[in-house]
């Protein structure tokens, strides 16, 4: 579950640990973007996306953004745990700070300066200087596959990431979707490029290993997708198919017949 198609990335990771699995993707366009709403207001929509996901039965829930992490995980999982387990996303701090060098943590606005965040940074960075950068509009532009506006705003982010960082925490789902063009805006002349940290492949590690199923990449790609628009059922939007994470999924997103 996600506002928008950032949840590609996660569920791209489960698709590759899980060719078999079927998913069901649930996303709020009525409701979005979720980033400049209240809390309040943001923990409503999350749990009724949620909650439209929930009535398909499914095994695990994930939270494919960060930002309905930060505001709404303790309410979800308070209305749908323990029969559903539900699994956050969280920035990728600790395996970034493991590197030693500086880190940059590319989130959005209303991520950047948290106290979520910033716990995490005090519980995780183990002493590695972190600047935190946000990302005004990048979410947005990728979410409408706007490759003008999604240029910009990596530019404007990459001027406000120091020289000397050595690895990038991308601390929103979307940005997962274009992390070349990230690493490429802040690579620096003759330095090694920057690693990149998202978290898509260990929210997809994690929801299986809650559910007790082991991955099985090799397993026949028989998997479908329930497509879920503000509790309607229908199709990817366009702009998913912008991004290889939306292709892998469209073979299975069509409807049968």
């Amino acid at each position: 579950m996600d506002s928008g198609i950032g949840l590609l990335a996660a569920t791209a990771a489960v698709r590759r640990l899980r060719p078999d699995a079927d998913l069901v993707l649930s996303l709020d366009p009525d409701g979005m973007p979720w980033g400049p709403r209240t809390p309040e207001d943001l923990t409503r929509r999350a749990v009724a996306v949620a909650e439209a996901a929930a009535a398909h039965a499914p095994e695990a829930l994930i939270v494919g953004c960060n930002t309905a992490t930060v505001h709404a995980l303790p309410a979800l999982r308070a209305r749908l745990e323990p029969g559903l387990p539900v699994i956050g996303t969280v920035p990728a701090i600790k395996p970034a700070a493991a590197g030693g060098g500086p880190v940059a943590i590319w989130a959005t606005p209303a991520t950047t300066g948290s106290p979520y965040q910033r716990g995490l940074i005090e519980d995780f960075a183990d002493g590695v200087r972190v600047t935190e950068v946000p990302c005004w509009g990048l979410a947005e532009a990728v979410e409408h596959a706007d490759e003008a506006a999604v240029a910009a705003a990596v530019s404007a982010a990459a001027e406000l990431t120091p020289d000397d960082v050595t690895t990038v925490v991308l601390g929103c789902t979307h940005y997962e979707l274009v992390a070349e063009h990230i690493r490429a805006a802040v690579q620096r002349p003759g330095a090694a490029p920057p690693a990149l940290h998202g978290s898509a492949e260990a929210v997809a590690a994690q929801a299986l290993r809650r559910i007790g199923v082991e991955a099985a990449p090799g397993a026949p790609a028989r998997g479908t997708v329930t497509v879920l628009l503000s509790g309607r059922e229908g199709e990817l939007p366009v702009a998913a198919l912008a991004y290889a994470e939306g292709r892998l999924l469209r073979p299975a997103a069509s409807p049968a017949h």
